[in-house]
C-alpha cells in the first residue's frame, strides 16, 4: 500500500542497467524471497504477541476471573487490558505506528527499518488478540489457512503474470477509500447488513491488492535500479505491504466464516 503512487510500469529494464538475464532473475529472486521471509517473521510475531496476551487475559480458573467480556471470563490483567482505556490504545496503536513508520523509513537503515517492522508486527498482534475474544480459537485457524492459500495463490498470479494490473490498482485504491469510510460509517450504525456487505467488498478488494502489490514490487525492483541498501529497504517495505494485504484479508475473512462464541 506504500507504493500505490510509484510511477512504475511494465516495461524494459532501464537502459543504465547492465547484466546478464541470469544476474537479473537471481536477483530479483533473492529480493522476492527477502520479501517473503520479512513476511513470515512478520506474522508470526503477531500470531505470537496475540496467542500469548490471550493466553494471559483469559482466565482459566474461577478464583482468577475478575470480569468477562461476553462469554469469556477475563483476569485481572485481561480486565485491565480490554475493559478500560487501553482497549482505545490497542485499537489505535497499529495506525499510529505505521504512519511514523511510513514518514520515518526514507531515513532508516535496513537493519532499522526491519526492526521497526517487526516492532509494528507486535503490536498489531497485540491490537488482533481481541479476536480470540470474539471467535473460536479452531475457526481462527481455520480461517489463517484458507487465507494464506488465497494470499499464496493470488501474490503467485502476481508475480508470474505478462498481464499489466497497474490499471486496476487505480480502481481498488478508490473500493479501498471507500471501504475505510463504509467502516468508520458502520461503527456509529452497528449494522449487521453493512458489515457483511464491508466484509465481502473487503474480500474482493485486499484479493486484488495482493497480486497488484506484489507485481508491482516485481516490476519496482527490475525497472528502479534499485540494488544494495535500497533494494534492502524495499523489501522491507514491500514486506510490511503484503503483510497489510494478507491482515486485511484475514480479518474481513474471519468476519465471514468464523465461529463466534
Amino acid at each position: 500500500m506504500a507504493f500505490e503512487n510509484s510511477p512504475f510500469r511494465t516495461g524494459a529494464p532501464t537502459a543504465g542497467y547492465v547484466g546478464t538475464q541470469v544476474d537479473v532473475d537471481q536477483g530479483l529472486r533473492s529480493f522476492m524471497l527477502g520479501v517473503y521471509n520479512n513476511m513470515v517473521v512478520g506474522l508470526a510475531i503477531s500470531g505470537l504477541v496475540a496467542l500469548g496476551l490471550n493466553m494471559a487475559a483469559v482466565a482459566t480458573s474461577q478464583a482468577d476471573m475478575v470480569a468477562r467480556v461476553g462469554s469469556v471470563p477475563l483476569t485481572q490483567f485481561g480486565a485491565f487490558l480490554y475493559g478500560g482505556p487501553m482497549k482505545w490504545v490497542l485499537m489505535l496503536a497499529p495506525l499510529a505506528f505505521i504512519l511514523v513508520f511510513s514518514f520515518r523509513m526514507d531515513r532508516m537503515s535496513p537493519a532499522s527499518a526491519r526492526l521497526a517492522f517487526f516492532a509494528f508486527a507486535a503490536v498489531m498482534g497485540a491490537s488482533m488478540s481481541t479476536l480470540l475474544l470474539v471467535f473460536t480459537g479452531a475457526s481462527v485457524v481455520r480461517v489463517f489457512f484458507i487465507t494464506a492459500a488465497t494470499f499464496g495463490g493470488l501474490s503467485l498470479y502476481g508475480y508470474t503474470t505478462k498481464r499489466s494490473l497497474s490499471g486496476m490498482g487505480s480502481f481498488l485504491i478508490m473500493g479501498l477509500i471507500g471501504l475505510i469510510i463504509a467502516s468508520l460509517v458502520n461503527i456509529f450504525l452497528a449494522s449487521s447488513a453493512l458489515q457483511f456487505a464491508i466484509s465481502v467488498v473487503g474480500v474482493l478488494i485486499f484479493a486484488g491488492l495482493t497480486a497488484y502489490d506484489t507485481q508491482k514490487l516485481k516490476e519496482m525492483y527490475l525497472y528502479s535500479g534499485f540494488d544494495g541498501e535500497g533494494a534492502a529497504k524495499l523489501a522491507v517495505n514491500g514486506a510490511l505491504t503484503l503483510y497489510l494485504d494478507f491482515i486485511n484479508m484475514f480479518q474481513m475473512l474471519l468476519s465471514l466464516l468464523g465461529d463466534r462464541r
